[in-house]
């Protein structure tokens, strides 16, 4: 089962269940957000599941002209955008090293053999070694960025803008966890969602302490919200679109099967921090990749459009890419 939101020709937003075919998605009556569902099975004490299945709703959407006419939102939202927060973790995956290694290796490429571990191959190491403890315990920490709250959420079909000052715009294909804090500070997962996680590679090069700087931008996920368990072995494909050609396509996988920590153990890390299970809260948190174009060498262009697709999502994550113009540096004053 999986979720949608979308706004119709007038603007009124409404709630879609997708089954089996999305152009027979299922309109939920009297409900305008999936937030709204999840408080709704909090205070009832049930599951999401079984709330949306006894839900009343009769009418059929084609999803999928919605998403061609650029009406589908962000699958999970919070009506105070400073209440949602986009987080994520890297090198998880396996093989997503090597690209990371490539990027803030320094030496001379004649001879590599008695070059030490980079700190993204040590991390990397530790993952595999730890990163998959016993149910209930900790494992070894992952990587962990902050990227920012709900106003840097793009819908679906919406531009990811590139800051004037970015040196790059490169996707991060991923599958994110979506959360809701319930009113006793314990993280409810609501479900999971196909996103593009969005960064500047190119500024993380000059020195991996910019990891930090390179991961303050835009990002998107969706469009819809799997509420079912996330499958062990992901598989889908990235690809970069410049105009009527495929620029770059390559085979995107997730799920634990490929990965080097467990999704528990990347959850258990970021929410043991009290700051984060804040009754109330909604938290996005991308789990990483092992797959972008940016390692083979591409450059996308303001136009270029992102499309990312995987089973089980029932439908495909597309955002192009724009830059935004030249402003001047902030002046702060004093008051």
């Amino acid at each position: 089962m999986q979720l949608a939101q979308a706004r119709n020709d007038n603007g009124e937003r409404f709630v879609l269940v997708i089954e089996d075919d999305p152009t027979q998605a299922r309109r939920l009556d009297d409900v305008n957000s999936v937030h709204a569902l999840a408080l709704t099975a909090l205070d009832r004490k049930v599951g999401l599941a079984a709330l949306i299945k006894e839900w009343p709703g009769d009418a059929r959407v084609d999803a999928v002209a919605l998403a061609d006419k650029g009406q589908l939102l962000a699958p999970l939202d919070h009506p105070d955008p400073a209440h949602l927060l986009v987080t994520g973790t890297g090198l998880t995956h396996l093989g997503s090293a090597e690209g990371r290694d490539k990027m803030h290796r320094q030496m001379n490429e004649a001879d590599q053999s008695d070059q030490p571990l980079t700190d993204s191959m040590k991390m990397f190491r530790k993952g595999l070694e730890g990163g998959k403890p016993a149910p209930g315990d900790f494992g070894v920490q992952p990587e962990w960025f902050y990227k920012g709250d709900g106003g840097i959420v793009m819908a679906p079909g919406e531009a990811l803008r590139m800051p004037h000052f970015a040196l790059d715009g490169g996707e991060e294909p991923e599958v994110a966890g979506l959360y809701l804090i319930d009113n006793d500070g314990v993280p409810r997962r609501i479900g999971y969602a196909l996103g593009n996680e969005f960064s500047d590679h190119v500024t993380e090069r000059e020195n991996y302490l910019y990891l930090a700087h390179s991961k303050l931008r835009a990002c998107s996920f969706g469009p819809t919200l799997l509420i079912d368990e996330l499958p062990d072995d992901v598989q889908g494909t990235s690809r970069i679109r410049r105009g009527d050609e495929v620029l770059w396509e390559k085979p995107f996988i997730s799920g634990e099967a490929n990965m080097c920590h467990t999704l528990a153990n990347l959850e258990a890390h970021h929410f043991k921090y009290a700051q984060f299970c804040r009754p109330g809260d909604v938290h996005v948190h991308f789990f990483g990749t092992a797959t972008l174009s940016f390692s083979d060498g591409i450059i996308p262009q303001p136009g270029d459009v992102f499309e990312i697709d995987a089973k089980p999502f029932a439908l495909p994550l597309r955002n192009p890419l724009s830059k935004d113009a030249v402003a001047p540096a902030p002046s702060v004053k004093p008051l």
